[in-house]
């Protein structure tokens, strides 16, 4: 028995902002963010829109994907919540006319959708479920500071999700074994220090205002990060390959977190991994967290460059630190382009 992907779909808010855009308000220009991280352009939410609207399209498309009008749990990966309480999967699952099914969150930052995918799979093989609605889904540009060129070019809005269902280990779609970690000790690395308990508690009774404002923004240590994320991914891949049985010339496709054009590359070339066999997409989308495996999985399989058949392999690295990997064998569905 194993979780098999049926269904996928993705979605990205209209509203394109280019380099040249950002960098009317910027300290920076195109050539030094694309240069540093791949990036010319990223889809950022309008005014009103949230996490809550990007999952619910991507829902609806996996859904017809899978030509699936129930599902028996909602799993939500973000990390920009709509607000600190409650979920937002329940409400996304009330939108999608799921009625009353099983819904959470779950937040792992980057590598989201496969700490997400495990947990999806887990419902299924537990017995709890045996259809899943998977989605990652993020507006994070709203919790970057704009003024921050060490961040701000680099995330991007959008949502990507899947349809699991009960079927067995040895067909197309089944998800493999999984890699999972993480490094505790390394938290602060990549963090938004404000809006949780530790802050609260640390300022009670003295009032939003008197906190910094950049502590409600993300902040990130660049070298480390990348340093981090080159050897754990790499690590994590070479784990699940072993215990799968593949060398690395069996795969035909490394779908890894888009967060950076050189860490997916640095990957790629610890696995000793041809580049054309290294699927990207950040130059359009950016780093869109828990978004970026399914949006890049969609894009692929819609340009027909992934076909049926074709032996997948998963990576993502994110905040925490952590980090996940897995493999399957990619299915015979049905993608809709994302524009």
């Amino acid at each position: 028995m194993a979780a098999v992907i049926e269904g996928i779909g993705a979605w990205l808010p209209p509203r394109i902002v280019t380099n040249d855009d950002l960098c009317t308000t910027l300290d920076s220009t195109h050539e030094w963010i694309e240069t540093r991280t791949g990036i010319s352009e990223r889809r950022m939410v309008s005014e009103g829109m949230s996490t809550r609207d990007l999952a619910v399209e991507a829902g609806v498309r996996a859904l017809k994907s899978a030509g699936a009008a129930t599902v028996d749990a909602v799993v939500l990966a973000t990390t920009s919540f709509d607000r600190l309480c409650p979920a937002v999967a329940p409400e996304v699952a009330h939108l999608l006319g799921l009625g009353t099914v099983p819904a959470f969150d779950l937040t792992s930052a980057c590598s989201g959708f496969l700490y997400g995918l495990a947990t999806s799979g887990g419902l299924i093989a537990s017995g709890v479920a045996d259809r899943v609605l998977f989605i990652g889904a993020e507006a994070f540009t709203t919790l970057v500071n704009p003024e921050d060129r060490g961040t701000a070019p680099i995330f991007g809005d959008g949502a990507g999700a899947v349809v699991l269902r009960r079927g067995d280990a040895d067909e197309p779609g089944a998800l493999g074994v999984f890699d999972l970690g993480s490094d505790g000790a390394r938290a602060d690395l990549l963090a938004i220090p404000a809006g949780g308990s530790r802050q609260r508690s640390a300022s009670a009774g003295l009032g939003h205002d008197t906190v910094p404002v950049e502590d409600w923004y993300l902040r990130m240590e660049g070298r480390p990060l990348f340093q981090q994320a080159v050897e754990r991914m790499a690590e994590s891949s070479r784990g699940v390959l072993d215990r799968t049985g593949w060398s690395v010339a069996d795969v035909d496709w490394f779908v890894g977190h888009q967060a950076n054009v050189r860490i997916v590359n640095a990957v790629a070339d610890e696995l000793e991994l041809a580049r054309d066999r290294v699927a990207v997409n950040i130059g359009r989308v950016g780093n869109t967290l828990a978004a970026s495996v399914p949006l890049l999985l969609n894009d692929i399989a819609h340009t027909g460059a992934l076909r049926p058949g074709h032996r997948v392999l998963l990576s993502a690295f994110g905040a925490g630190l952590s980090w996940g990997s897995t493999v399957l064998t990619w299915p015979d569905i049905p993608v809709e382009a994302v524009r």
